[in-house]
């Protein structure tokens, strides 16, 4: 048996270093091809321009009316059939792919011997009369074909794909060649933020850009990138959220701002993770969290209207209704709803604890009430709001820079809406009031001290801000990856990021 297995192993290998050999000689070749072409006056990486008229899927779509004329189209061969004195290849280019008809005859007899020996993946544009040919192929028939571009890697063999999900995210030019969902996800991702931004313009709203290096980076619960700032002989740190200068916009008089920016945080990677991601946020004054809910589901069933067509989107197993009224909560009834455990009647955080004690749920030293309450809340209600529903009301121990509730000031005006058990955004009845705000800065600080990295420090110059004065103002943060994973019904962070953070290769 062992010697059955060794022989196996020796196959493989044997196979691997003909495989090896069999690529490394293609690659050569290809290398020769440029290198005659560069010979003979006819080096590709000279060409600096080309008019292109059509795309594919133009040329497709109106048919009727381009039969007969000539058109430029540009592009990648993916396929190419040989045949004597006439072959065919397939040109993918933005939109799709096109077949073209190349003959000696009609493109001359050395520009077809060229022809003959470029390759797939090379760069080419093709200029001809469309027609369709006998199988009823819409086609483009060559009179000119330009070679732009010499590819000397070898793309992935068509039949199988690009499957590797490691070489995918980190070669993603290669990906998007080979997968044309993959190139639609980001093309979907940048109509989801352009219409974002139309709707938010209709509404007012301004958009703005504020710093990425800070010295204080709050506003969000988040451990932060750290660098050193060699002219001011400083450290600073990578913004971890838009929230505090966007405020001193509002105190500046700016009553409807908003940025879509990359924020960093100092955290772990996984499906819905990852350490550099794009936020939006946005503040209006004399507006509550109320104002942001109304504005955070119009906004939504806007831009599933507009991109996607229809307000009723599929994600994994699930048909997400986004056309609905969205369902509100506290999070006092949704955890009595899904964990049995009426908070209210919890008196104090020994009571939350013993009960947390009984139902399992782990929690530490420093935790209050409130704490043990939001811990309730992600062990036994998440995985269950599937629909999208606004949580409200958090305990004041987990949102530091929010508003109390006048009848209840242990909770604050605040909400989060989840769809698909996801947090899709965070938003708060902002508080303005500064002598509050000092105490919850304090008490963020004693947690930091207490071994709470994520907590946040006192910004003396958002405090003198606030004592300026802020309105009345409601603010919002959205993940605004999350949004596009769900509406291109996408299962993880990367499959919507075009570079997402890998681990080197050389570590």
């Amino acid at each position: 048996m062992a010697d059955t297995q060794n022989r196996e192993n020796q196959n493989n290998e044997a196979d691997s270093r003909r495989q090896e050999q069999d690529i490394n000689q293609l690659l050569k070749v290809r290398r020769e091809k440029l290198a005659a072409l560069q010979e003979a006056g006819k080096d590709p990486f000279l060409i600096t321009k080309y008019d292109v008229t059509h795309h594919s899927m133009d040329i497709k779509n109106h048919f009727e009316e381009l039969e007969g004329k000539t058109v430029s189209i540009a592009g990648r061969i993916m396929q190419k059939r040989v045949m004597g004195k006439a072959s065919f290849c397939n040109v993918q280019d933005l939109q799709g792919n096109i077949q073209s008809y190349v003959a000696r005859d009609s493109i001359g007899e050395e520009p077809y011997a060229d022809f003959k020996k470029y390759d797939v993946g090379d760069i080419v544009g093709i200029t001809g009369e469309v027609f369709k040919t006998k199988t009823g192929e819409i086609s483009v028939h060559a009179a000119k074909v330009l070679l732009m571009g010499k590819s000397l890697q070898i793309l992935p063999e068509k039949f199988h794909g690009l499957t590797n999900t490691d070489i995918r995210y980190r070669q993603r030019y290669t990906d998007l060649i080979m997968n044309p969902d993959v190139k639609d996800t980001f093309i979907k991702r940048s109509k989801i933020i352009s219409t974002i931004r139309r709707y938010l313009d209709d509404q007012g709203f301004m958009e703005v850009e504020t710093p990425m290096l800070v010295s204080n980076a709050g506003g969000a619960a988040a451990r932060p990138f750290q660098t050193h700032y060699n002219a001011l002989d400083e450290d600073v740190k990578l913004r971890i959220s838009l929230e505090l200068p966007l405020k001193r916009l509002i105190v500046g008089g700016m009553e409807r701002v908003y940025e879509i920016g990359r924020v960093f945080r100092n955290e772990g990677l996984d499906t819905r993770h990852n350490p550099e991601f794009t936020l939006m946020e946005l503040y209006q004054a004399y507006t509550d969290y109320q104002g942001m809910m109304d504005l955070t589901e119009n906004m939504f069933r806007y831009v599933a209207q507009e991109v996607c067509g229809t307000t009723t989107v599929p994600y994994a197993e699930e048909m997400i209704d986004l056309g609905r009224p969205f369902e509100r909560l506290t999070m006092v009834e949704a955890v009595r709803k899904y964990a049995g455990v009426d908070f209210d009647a919890i008196a104090d955080t020994e009571a939350a604890k013993k009960i947390a004690d009984e139902k399992g749920v782990h929690y530490e030293a420093r935790h209050k009430k409130g704490d043990i309450l939001n811990l309730f809340f992600e062990e036994f209600v998440e995985e269950h709001l599937v629909q999208p529903t606004f949580v409200m009301d958090h305990p004041v121990e987990i949102s530091p820079l929010t508003k109390r509730k006048p009848d209840k000031p242990d909770y604050v005006e605040r909400f989060e809406l989840f769809i698909y058990g996801r947090e899709m955004c965070n938003a708060y009845s902002e508080l303005n009031d500064p002598i509050d705000q000092r105490e919850r800065f304090k008490a963020q600080e004693a947690a930091l001290a207490a071994g709470d990295e994520e907590a946040n420090t006192t910004d003396e110059d958002f405090m003198n801000a606030l004592e300026i004065g802020m309105p009345p103002t409601g603010g919002i943060g959205y993940g605004i990856d999350r949004l596009v994973m769900l509406l291109t019904n996408s299962p993880a962070i990367r499959d919507v990021l075009l570079f997402p953070t890998m681990k080197s290769l050389d570590k």
